[in-house]
Formats: C-alpha cells, sequence, structure tokens
C-alpha cells in the first residue's frame, strides 16, 4: 500500500491561480512573448538609499548574527510605537502592544492557530487576500464569507451575517485598503465595526498594509483610533508596501496585548524572529518616515492614473482605484476571469490575475497590478487595447 504524503489541510489552501499565472508567464516566455507583469503585487522601488546603507552597516555587527527572538527589538518595536503615535494619534505601550513579524503575511497565516480551536469559524471578506482562508484551512477553522459588493462601497453588511453563526465567530477580519478591491473605509465605518466586534464578543483583525497608498488625498485610518478598540482589536501593519521592504520579510501587528501575547507565543514554538539587521533598517525606514513624511501613495498615484486613462482611450472602461497598487475591474462581457485572463497573457504577454482567485465573488474580474515602470504600464495598455479589439467579448 502506497501512502499519499500530503495533508488534506491543503486541498483546503484555495486557489492555486498565481502558481497557473505563473507557468503561464514562463510559456508565454518559451514562446519568445516579451512578458508584462501585471500579476504579482511587488514594491515598485526598493528602499531609499538610507534605509539600505543601514541595512548593510547592521550586517557587519557580530551581535546581529544571534537569535533575535519573536517580540522584535526594542529599537524596532519603539520605532513602530512612535509611527502609530504620529500617523494615526495614538498611543501604544512598545512592550506589550507592539509584535515584530516576519511580514504581516506571517501574522495573519498563522493567527488562526493561536487564537481558534478546530470548530470555531471566522468572518472572512470575500473577495479577500488568499492567505486569509489559508490561515482558517491549516487551522481547521471554518469561514464564513463576508460578501463585498460593488454596489455597497465593498463594505461589508455585518448584518447579513446569519444570527446563528454568531456563536461560533472568533474572528472578523477586515482588510481596508482593500487587496483586491483597492477599496477604502473612512473612520465611522471601524467605529460600526469595533462595536459589532464589542456586541457579539468577536475579536476583530484589521490588515491595514495598505495604509500609506491611498490616492486623491484619503488618508486611511487605523482602526486603533477607535476609543476603546484595543480592548476588542488587533491591526497588522506591513514594511513591504509602505517602505518598499517586500524581500525584507518585517512587518508588525499592534493592538490588544494579550492577542498579541497569545499570536507571540505560537511563534516562540515555530520560529526565532526576524533577522537584526533587517529589524535596525525597518527602525530607520520608520524613523525617517516620522521626520520627513514621504509616502508610497504618490508613486502609485501617478501610476494609476497613467494607467487607467490609457485604457479607457483603448475602450476599457476601468474603475479608478481609491488606494493600493491594483485595479479591480469586470472583465469585458462574455468573458470568465481566468478565460480572460489566460488569453490575454497567451495573445499579449499581459499577466493579470482572475479575481476568483480571492473567493467566489471575485468572479468575473481581474486584478491588475501598476507594479511596472510607466513606459512599461503604457505598453501593456496598447497591448490590451489590441486583444479587446481583435477578440471581442467571446466566451473564456
Amino acid at each position: 500500500m502506497v501512502k499519499k504524503w500530503r495533508s488534506r489541510r491543503l486541498d483546503r489552501l484555495g486557489s492555486s491561480i498565481f502558481a497557473e499565472v505563473i507557468a503561464w508567464k514562463n510559456e508565454a516566455a518559451e514562446r519568445g512573448l516579451d512578458v508584462i507583469s501585471l500579476d504579482i503585487g511587488t514594491p515598485a522601488c526598493p528602499p531609499s538609499e538610507e534605509v539600505r546603507s543601514a541595512l548593510s552597516e547592521a550586517c557587519l555587527v557580530p551581535g546581529h548574527y544571534q537569535y533575535p527572538g519573536t517580540h522584535g527589538s526594542p529599537r524596532f518595536r519603539e520605532a513602530a510605537a512612535r509611527w502609530i503615535r504620529r500617523r494615526f494619534g495614538v498611543e501604544l505601550d512598545p512592550n506589550r502592544e507592539v509584535l515584530s513579524l516576519m511580514g504581516t503575511q506571517d501574522g495573519l497565516g498563522h493567527l488562526a492557530l493561536a487564537v481558534t480551536d478546530p470548530g470555531d469559524s471566522a468572518l472572512l471578506p470575500d473577495p479577500g487576500y488568499p492567505v486569509y482562508q489559508a490561515g482558517l484551512a491549516v487551522a481547521g477553522v471554518e469561514t464564513v464569507p463576508l460578501p463585498l459588493l460593488e454596489e455597497n462601497g465593498y463594505l461589508p453588511d455585518f448584518d447579513a451575517v446569519p444570527e446563528e453563526a454568531w456563536s461560533k465567530i472568533k474572528f472578523m477580519l477586515l482588510n481596508y485598503p482593500s487587496n483586491p478591491l483597492s477599496a477604502v473605509a473612512d473612520r465611522a465605518f471601524f467605529e460600526r465595526a469595533v462595536a459589532v466586534a464589542r456586541r457579539r464578543g468577536v475579536l476583530l483583525v484589521h490588515d491595514n498594509a495598505y495604509s500609506e497608498m491611498a490616492f486623491d488625498g484619503f488618508r486611511p485610518p487605523s482602526v486603533l483610533e477607535v476609543p476603546g478598540a484595543i480592548e476588542v482589536a488587533v491591526e497588522f501593519h506591513s514594511m513591504s508596501k509602505s517602505f518598499h521592504m517586500a524581500g525584507s520579510r518585517i512587518g508588525f501587528a499592534v493592538g490588544n496585548p494579550d492577542v498579541l501575547g497569545t499570536l507571540r507565543a505560537l511563534k516562540e514554538n515555530l520560529d526565532f524572529g526576524v533577522f537584526l539587521a533587517v529589524q535596525e533598517a525597518a527602525a530607520v525606514a520608520l524613523e525617517r518616515d516620522i521626520e520627513n513624511p514621504q509616502p508610497a501613495s504618490a508613486i502609485y498615484e501617478r501610476r494609476r492614473d497613467l494607467f487607467v486613462n490609457a485604457l479607457r482611450a483603448e475602450g476599457w472602461d476601468v474603475p479608478l482605484p481609491r488606494a493600493t497598487m491594483f485595479a479591480w475591474t469586470p472583465v469585458p462581457a462574455g468573458w470568465t476571469s481566468r478565460g480572460f485572463a489566460r488569453r490575454l497573457l497567451e495573445a499579449e504577454g499581459v499577466a493579470v490575475v482572475p479575481g476568483n482567485a480571492f473567493g467566489e465573488r471575485g468572479e468575473g474580474y481581474v486584478r491588475i497590478a501598476v507594479v511596472e515602470p510607466e513606459e512599461r504600464l503604457l505598453e501593456a495598455a496598447r497591448r490590451i487595447g489590441r486583444f479587446l479589439r481583435e477578440n471581442g467579448p467571446v466566451p473564456g
């Protein structure tokens, strides 16, 4: 008898479409196509020279090669607390209310293992970032979808959650600015969300990875700005998007100290924390942003305007994103998400992500990452326009 060396948990991890798109890109490249990658949301720029110099210098410190510990270095946690105070006006105890992470995906992926038991459930946005579902799958926790509909501005209707579902829901997860939807939420929304969390006795988890990437003058709030929110909420912040440190794998969580302590206890059994040299560089990034804020939004707002206007000139009326590095747009009539994405890549070498990679309600959309240089975005728009003219609204 041959045993299967694969856990059934992997079958619950959700769509493998990201791996599929990579395979499609490889096939297109092998056929000689010049591939423009608008699928993966990798930052457009490296960190500043000052941050890179800090990392280089810190790599030469002998003591930084010891196990760093999962809590995070005092300097990094204190810098994160000061940055939160400057940016959102929220006071935090860096010893109890800040936790370093190997990127927000690390914390979000492990959270369910730390705060839930099999048989519990969690409320997740649909569409939503795939790691949310993956974390529940690994923990053996059921998903209660929270539909995000275009007609509601992609904000959830908490009253539509079935009454009987609340008794098993351990936490609800929100993400604004949203990946993949590029939607935003104001403080009044978070006041309602905190009130729901209190009334229902659930933890409110907010993924705020794109807090510095909103457009047209909008400044995304923190859920912790709501008075008393720290009693029921934790929030995740990313150095990847706001500070161009994606490959360094560092982020942090803030909020309820009991929840952060529980997540830290889990991680103490799984890893030894973030390389101290990376924490030094991240602290420099935060400290310089406190002194002289230069939000990443300026880069992506310029690219958004350029790319969306170019697509509209080609005849595709793409909605204008409110935030993030993504455009979330309906596919032309007659196409499925997957069919459109694959045919576009095969024909023109432009890679985008089918919307159903982000959940059932993502069908009929694609996510386009405006991460290439401006001239490449204009070239992508020209190719997409040619594809639409030559193919028309045929079934995918």
